[in-house]
């Protein structure tokens, strides 16, 4: 089995692997770096629970080569935190009772994250494009979406 050193930023810590050229970057996540916030659902890139920020943009581990992350700045949900308290999209989904069972929350989180940082005044539609990767099989949505645009009011504020 061929193996190959990748090198990549996760959550802003510089970390180096000897690992098997097939090895993905959700098995690296989970397996290698023990950062299971990022969920393991279809293997198929249906569903985007999988979902973590490459150079600051959404991409589905699961069907991402951890070598194609090599130089790369790659962000769970453990790095979304920054110093210790929550992002306010982490808030605002508590407190609006954004996440149900919680599976698909680390996905929609970066995502909305991501869009919010590209776009800081998105409209519905926007944030329903989004997102529209990321299934839920809990909600309807409604507050999901909801919350990302209240931190977005929020931020234009």
């Amino acid at each position: 089995m061929a193996k190959r050193i990748v090198t990549l930023t996760v959550n802003g810590a510089t970390t180096q692997l000897l690992l098997p050229e097939h090895r993905t970057l959700l098995e690296l996540l989970r397996h290698e770096l023990g950062l299971v916030g990022t969920k393991h659902g279809c293997d198929l890139g249906e569903c985007g629970t999988c979902t973590v920020l490459v150079d600051g943009r959404p991409v589905l581990s699961c069907l991402t080569l951890a070598a194609q992350a090599e130089g790369r700045s790659v962000t769970t949900i453990e790095g979304l935190a920054r110093d210790g308290r929550p992002d306010r999209l982490q808030t605002v989904f508590a407190e609006l009772g954004a996440a149900q069972c919680g599976y698909c929350t680390p996905a929609m989180l970066l995502t909305a994250r991501a869009l919010l940082d590209a776009r800081p005044d998105p409209s519905r539609d926007d944030i329903k494009q989004a997102l529209a990767g990321n299934l839920c099989r809990c909600t309807g949505y409604n507050k999901i979406l909801d919350a990302v645009e209240m931190v977005a009011r929020e931020s234009a504020v």
